[in-house]
Formats: C-alpha cells, sequence, structure tokens
C-alpha cells in the first residue's frame, strides 16, 4: 500500500507536481501589498527570496485570482536566454511573430503594449522569473522597453522575481538607473517554527487529511531541520512518510522524522 492510502491522503501534497496548495503567511502577505501597490500604480516591481522560499508559487497564487478580462499575465522563466531570444520570447507572448533585429522586436513590443491600453483596456503585467539569471544587458534593455515616456502614465506591469543575489546585480553602478525604477521590492525570508508547522497541516488537510498524522514534535523537529524553506520541509516531509509507511508505523514521530533528516544529510 503507498502512503498516500495508508494515511488517508487524496493526493501526495509534498511534490512538486501536486495540487498548488497556499498557505497564506507573513511572507504571501507582504507580497499581496506590495502587488496590490504595484498594480494601482504599475511599472516596475521585485520579488526575490532564497532557492525553494515559494517566489513562484505566491506570484503565480495572486495573478491567478486577477480579473482575466482586465489583465494579460505573460510569465516569462527566462533563465539564461540571450538578449535577443529574450526579445523573441516576449514578442511570442504578445502573439507577434518575432523579428531577427531586436530593434524591430522593442518596437513591435511598445505598440503591441500600447494598443492593449488603448484599445482593449488590458494592462500587461510581464513576470520574468529567475530574473538572477538575465544578463546585464537585458537588464538594462528592461529599463527602456517599459519606458513609455511619450505617454501620461506607464501602461505595463513589470515584475522581476529571482533569488536574492538578484538584489546584488541591482545594486551595481551599471544598473543604477533600472535600480531607480523599481517602485516597490521584498525580500522573502523564511517562515517561524510555527508558521512552518502550519504550513505542513494545512497541506495535509487540502490533501483530505482527517488526523493528526505528524506528531507535534515531529513538526518541530521539520520546521527546525528546514529553516522554515518550504521546498526542504516538502522534501522531509515526503521521505517522512515514505519511512513510516515502510516500517508501518500508524503516524510520524520524532523519531520517524529524524530518520527522514539524516537520510537527506548522509
Amino acid at each position: 500500500m503507498n502512503y498516500v492510502s495508508r494515511y488517508g491522503l487524496e493526493f501526495n501534497p509534498f511534490i512538486k507536481n501536486s495540487k498548488e496548495i497556499l498557505y497564506e503567511n507573513n511572507n504571501y502577505k507582504e507580497v499581496k501589498v506590495r502587488l496590490d501597490y504595484l498594480l494601482q500604480t504599475k511599472g516596475i516591481g521585485l520579488i526575490t527570496g532564497d532557492p525553494g522560499c515559494g517566489k513562484t508559487t505566491i506570484v503565480r497564487n495572486y495573478t491567478n485570482n486577477l480579473n482575466q478580462n482586465a489583465y494579460k499575465i505573460i510569465y516569462l522563466p527566462l533563465s539564461t536566454l540571450t538578449v535577443l531570444e529574450a526579445y523573441k520570447q516576449l514578442a511570442i507572448a504578445f502573439n507577434i511573430e518575432p523579428f531577427h533585429r531586436k530593434y524591430e522586436n522593442f518596437a513591435a513590443i511598445q505598440d503591441a503594449i500600447r494598443r492593449l491600453n488603448i484599445e482593449k483596456k488590458i494592462i500587461p503585467i510581464i513576470i520574468f522569473d529567475e530574473a538572477n539569471y538575465l544578463s546585464s544587458s537585458f537588464l538594462n534593455d528592461i529599463k527602456i522597453l517599459f519606458n513609455f515616456e511619450m505617454d501620461s502614465r506607464d501602461l505595463a506591469v513589470v515584475l522581476l522575481v529571482g533569488q536574492s543575489v538578484l538584489n546584488n546585480a541591482l545594486n551595481m553602478k551599471s544598473n543604477e538607473a533600472l535600480r531607480q525604477r523599481i517602485i516597490t521590492s521584498y525580500n522573502i525570508g523564511t517562515m517561524s517554527i510555527e508558521e512552518s508547522c502550519i504550513y505542513i497541516k494545512t497541506k495535509l488537510s487540502n490533501a483530505g487529511s482527517s488526523s493528526d498524522i505528524f506528531t507535534p514534535q515531529a513538526l518541530r523537529a521539520i520546521a527546525s531541520y528546514s529553516s522554515g524553506n518550504p521546498r526542504v520541509i516538502s522534501r522531509v516531509c515526503d521521505l517522512a512518510l515514505m519511512i513510516a509507511n515502510k516500517i508501518d508505523k500508524s503516524n510520524i514521530d520524532e523519531e520517524v522524522a529524524n530518520l527522514a533528516i539524516n537520510e537527506i544529510n548522509m
């Protein structure tokens, strides 16, 4: 019997491709306040955080709840694309046949943004995920591409999402002009012990759990080990459930939690 069935779960809430379950902790609330402000003012925003802290999950949840008739969500996990490739991907996202020259894509993208605003009253929200991997050349282009000085207002929302090291890049002298145009930013920190325990309980509850599968001691052991990182928490919980099922335990106690932690540390 697999552990999903054994522990009365409808699905595995701790694997990457499971149904997305969001725990609205303090980080979520802080990001939401800033994104609400960014949508009101338009312009460029910045969300950073360490790997596994939940940046993409929070941003996706927020945009999924927006009025799709008022906003066009463009999500670009650009990673290590060249400047021209980045322009081409952005053009495709606006349903534009990409050009072979950067300036042609530049003009077409700006025109598409203006037409969305004027003709359809739709605000584009362009999300550059893993923005810490963007080249300095493209970071420099962002402030120009989304600069509509001839218009009376900003016409798009641009959100840079990346690891905390992105702040270091933006603080460089070469990126000062872009940094000055960022109107709101937030660095997602780790969850507290209490938040981490609630995070696990929320995951289990949304997966159909009607009992306390993890003892309080196990929850705190996992929360302490993970330093409040959601990805690490999920990894330990998944392994702990597998171990408990293998050794025929009815729940996950501190001993099983530590077995999972020790296996990860091997």
